[in-house]
């Protein structure tokens, strides 16, 4: 198997007047907290998501493993949908510091490109930075950071600089080129 290189950004959030919000989209588009951790549920958006851009790393997790990530005190999911339907998500997970990291932000493949991830980018930043008020005993959020790559879709990076993050590193590396497996294996491409 080939190595390709791989180039990762990391993006902040300093304060939290760096966030510029993205106008909502139109139709029935809701946000709402996954608050019944729920490893299935994140399984399925993680995958859904992830599938056709190389989102492998969390595939192989058992059960047990996702359980004990979605009970971290301040781990947070939450699910945009559009008209009922799940749309994407995005995973928040504080650090020790008052650092708030987005793990995870995106939309299934169906859903891309209806301004939808703006709107839920913008969500997912503000309740970053507010944290802390549903999360008695975390410290208040000082610092909201991400990362993208380019595995990522194409829009990714223009998304999170019009939200008002700030590029603070890059790093290439040489990566064993992978399928991407899509929602399920054998399931893409369709």
């Amino acid at each position: 198997m080939a190595n390709i290189p791989v180039t990762t950004w990391s993006l902040e959030q300093t304060d939290p007047n760096d966030l510029l919000p993205a106008a909502a989209p139109e139709g029935d588009v809701r946000i709402v907290r996954a608050e019944v951790p729920s490893p299935e549920l994140s399984r399925f958006l993680y995958a859904s998501v992830g599938g056709d851009i190389c989102w492998i790393d969390r595939l192989c997790w058992t059960h047990a493993q996702w359980q004990e990530r979605l009970m971290r005190p301040g781990v947070e999911t939450w699910v945009a949908h559009d008209r009922g339907t799940p749309a994407g998500y995005v995973e928040l997970e504080p650090q020790d510091d008052g650092t708030v990291e987005i793990v995870y932000f995106g939309l299934l493949p169906a859903f891309r490109g209806r301004r939808i991830g703006g709107h839920l980018l913008s969500y997912g930043a503000a309740r970053a930075w507010d944290l802390a008020e549903r999360w008695p005993g975390l410290p208040q959020t000082e610092r909201v950071w991400l990362r993208t790559c380019s595995l990522d879709g194409e829009h990714a990076m223009d998304n999170y600089q019009r939200r008002g993050f700030k590029l603070f590193d890059t790093k290439v590396e040489e990566r064993p080129e992978a399928s991407a497996p899509g929602p399920w294996p054998g399931a893409f491409p369709a």
